[in-house]
């Protein structure tokens, strides 16, 4: 009887939910972004295992490509890619880019080139696994808050990066921007650059306001843009 009884629980919450995310903009909204976080959250313990094997090393970051890429697919998102042939370049270099929400990821992750790494925040040790998985692909983790720290921590990054090779991304904002002007940059990007004496790409991406709205919980399937240009 009370198998019967919590059988029937469930399959009227599934049937619930099923209806919520058919006629439901805010359910929906919640979901998917929930779905997005749990799944970075759920790919992180599973290949944190494989990468920690290898210790702190950028070649992890094809680790996270494998598990990140099947994401976009799910979610119904078509990325356009345009200009991608500016990343075509030998030597190491520095790409920024505008930071509208973590559906930025799974457009990042599609153009990443090879030996290829990211400066973030320390806000990211608040996902757990996730901030570990990162630190050991070479993820550079800095403090806004701190500019002398920050400034050092980029005089270090600048040797490697001109001694290995890499190219590091960056969202010079500093944080999630959903509006359609743009924050004030921070400055250690640009500073990176100068001291590594290396070139900056500029990458922009397309407004999701069609399929992606915070403000009035809007996540839906849609189609987003990616340009690489040169300035």
């Amino acid at each position: 009887m009370a198998l019967s009884l919590a059988l029937t629980n469930f399959i009227l919450f599934f049937v619930g939910a099923l209806l919520l995310y058919q006629y439901s903009n805010t359910f929906r909204y919640y979901f998917r972004v929930c779905f997005l976080i749990g799944w970075m959250l759920g790919m992180s313990v599973l290949v944190l295992p494989v990468v920690a094997l290898r210790g702190r090393n950028v070649a992890n970051m094809r680790v996270l490509r494998f598990v990140m890429l099947p994401l976009k697919y799910i979610l119904g998102i078509k990325i356009s890619v345009q200009g991608a042939t500016n990343l075509n370049l030998e030597g190491p270099y520095i790409m920024v880019a505008n930071h509208q929400s973590n559906v930025d990821y799974l457009g990042m992750i599609q153009v990443l080139p090879q030996r290829s790494t990211l400066i973030v925040t320390k806000e990211i040790f608040y996902m757990l696994t996730v901030a570990v998985v990162c630190w050991l692909s070479g993820f550079i983790i800095t403090d806004n808050k701190k500019a002398a720290d920050s400034t050092s921590i980029m005089a270090v990054v600048a040797e490697t990066m001109v001694q290995d090779n890499l190219r590091i991304w960056v969202f010079p904002e500093g944080t999630k921007n959903y509006y359609t002007t743009m924050l004030p940059f921070q400055h250690g990007a640009f500073h990176l650059a100068v001291k590594a004496q290396v070139p900056v790409i500029p990458v922009v991406m397309s407004s999701y306001r069609p399929f992606f709205n915070k403000k009035i919980q809007r996540f839906i399937p849609g189609k987003r843009k990616r340009g690489l240009e040169w300035e």
